[in-house]
């Protein structure tokens, strides 16, 4: 299979080449590799519950009392207590009457968007939303309408100008994960209620890190109950895998009835779920946590800037150093490495061509004494590559 080997080889003469390293988690915050220890800063574990002695009591008691997996479906056997009461939790944090879990969010998005929509319903899309949301779109079977990112003028032009017999629905991230800036999801909120759409919006870098108490954009912008469809992930501020859509209990029986990926999927397991429910009672009891991960990535956000790098992003922990090309971009992620640092080198077909980045996720477990040699060693090597 000739092609095959093609591919391999044009991408890697591209610099676009990526495969998976095998990190050893020491903690929330650390890794090793082939005997050296790592700051990392590559982790969507933004509060650092992973390594919480709770999040791990409750996952290890999990699995001693149910076992390591679920054995079926969420609809045959696979729905053990431990989903009720997550579900309920999610719900009730989220300020909705429902919610239902994924296997993962990117299964969560494909289900939703499928499940809302049918051919006579159009779809508003943000051009820079995450690719589990582009590939729901692109299995939906109404009509798609891309819109330029976070432009509410041309959102409205498009809302006006195609016609729609069935529904209307505005997809967008909370947090946009490659650039770290916030939907303006209250103008999107304005806009859908003009003309009768429906909001959906990908919480899952906005869970544990905007809203009171880290609930979300919902929260942030003061819409709860305006928004129909929040959907949002077990796998970064919670710790565990998975996805999740809260809402109306009327759509929560909806979706549980109509998801392909939701109906068709073995169930996560006990000591998974159990986890993720831990973390949201930690996040629940330590507020404090979300501010730490928001006073981190204010700092390093500050410090980089001021040395002259350009860093896209707003309040939130992603924060892309825009470097331009892949190779220099892998470079810079190379040396770094040789500096005890983990970042990543994020290029197309990710990103669009020309706007690679070093992506830096931070989070509450960093402490800012690490993040100061971390600063440093990226303006060093900044300085070395000619990129400052």
């Amino acid at each position: 299979m000739e092609f095959l080997a093609n591919y391999i080889a044009q991408v890697k003469k591209e610099d676009l080449y990526r495969y998976p390293v095998a990190y050893e988690p020491l903690d929330a915050v650390h890794v090793g590799l082939e005997g050296k220890k790592y700051l990392l800063l590559a982790s969507n574990n933004y509060l650092g519950l992973t390594h919480s002695l709770a999040v791990k009591g409750a996952a290890m008691q999990a699995i001693d009392q149910y076992g390591t997996g679920s054995g079926g479906a969420r609809l045959t056997t696979g729905s053990h207590p431990l989903y009720t009461k997550l579900e309920q939790d999610l719900a009730r944090f989220k300020g909705t009457e429902a919610a239902v879990v994924f296997n993962t969010g990117y299964m969560a998005n494909i289900g939703i968007i499928t499940a809302v929509t049918g051919p006579e319903d159009v779809i508003f899309s943000d051009e820079l939303n995450h690719g589990s949301i582009i590939d729901g779109c692109r299995l939906a079977k109404g009509q798609r309408i891309i819109y330029r990112h976070a432009d509410m003028k041309h959102l409205a032009e498009v809302l006006e100008s195609t016609p729609c017999s069935g529904r209307r629905l505005i997809v967008t991230d909370g947090v946009f994960s490659m650039d770290g800036d916030i939907a303006p999801l209250d103008r999107i909120v304005s806009l859908a209620e003009s003309y009768q759409a429906m909001v959906m919006v990908d919480d899952a870098h906005a869970m544990g890190v905007l809203g009171r108490g880290g609930r979300g954009s919902v929260d942030y912008f003061g819409l709860n109950g305006r928004v129909a469809i929040q959907m949002g992930t077990l796998s970064k501020s919670l710790a565990a895998e998975g996805g999740y859509v809260a809402g109306s209990k009327q759509l929560i029986d909806y979706i549980v009835n109509k998801a392909r990926s939701f109906i068709f999927s073995t169930a996560l397991s006990a000591g998974t779920v159990a986890a993720a429910q831990a973390a949201l009672w930690e996040l629940e009891e330590k507020p404090e946590l979300v501010q730490k991960l928001l006073d981190n990535a204010q700092f390093m956000r500050q410090e980089l800037i001021a040395a002259g790098l350009q860093v896209a992003g707003e309040i939130t922990p992603i924060l892309p150093i825009l470097i331009g090309e892949a190779g220099l971009t892998v470079e810079m992620a190379r040396r770094l490495k040789e500096e005890g640092l983990i970042v990543s080198a994020i290029r197309p077909p990710t990103v669009m061509p020309g706007t690679s980045r070093l992506r830096l996720t931070l989070s509450a477990a960093h402490h800012q004494a690490e993040l100061v040699k971390a600063i440093h060693s990226i303006i060093k090597v900044s300085r070395e590559l000619k990129i400052i």
